[in-house]
């Protein structure tokens, strides 16, 4: 397995939001509620329009097999607004083309849609896991709230978080930039 990394530069976002946006509007919405949401893929595309109806969403995590509670952002809950659109309360969220909305998107095409967009973009190291750590380090930039992250990840220690989302990383870059003899 290779190791993805956030997406840290706001405006690659935004790129990206454009490039997947000119796909299709599935493909434009699995990017903005993965970066806005911050769950881990498969139970990303296992959400229904139902899940998105309220001001939260709650899943059980495939992963841990807690259950998790969401908050839909304002930004978001436009989004989804736009989205569901025609769309029925049991659709998937992110429909397979071939099975149509009783069929959710594999991971796979998942992966190939974010792939395809970024290697437009010039984004190197990223994968569907790239959504959430985006979702964590532009969290984690914002609030500077590793505990809470933390929380939200499940994730065993700040440094496990900080390490996951790239922080660790960061911090060593700028030491090596700053440093000379």
């Amino acid at each position: 397995m290779n190791y993805v990394e956030p997406i840290r530069d706001p405006d690659k976002i935004e790129a990206m939001k454009a490039v997947l946006r000119k796909q299709s509007l599935r493909n434009y919405f699995l990017f903005v509620a993965g970066i806005n949401i911050g769950i881990r893929i498969g139970d990303l595309l296992k959400l229904t329009v139902k899940d998105m109806s309220g001001s939260h969403i709650i899943i059980n995590e495939q992963k841990t097999g807690k259950e998790k509670r969401f908050k839909i952002n304002a930004s978001l809950q436009q989004e989804v607004a736009e989205y569901i659109q025609g769309m029925a309360a049991d659709d998937y969220l992110f429909p397979s083309r071939q099975g149509g909305r009783n069929v959710p998107l594999s991971r796979i095409s998942a992966w190939r849609i974010i792939n395809e967009a970024a290697a437009v973009v010039g984004i190197p190291h990223i994968g569907t896991h790239t959504l959430r750590k985006t979702f964590g380090y532009h969290f984690y930039q914002k609030t500077k709230d590793i505990a809470l992250l933390q929380h939200i990840f499940n994730h065993s220690s700040p440094s496990v978080t900080l390490r996951y989302i790239g922080i660790n990383q960061d911090i060593l870059d700028n030491a090596v930039d700053d440093f000379s003899l």
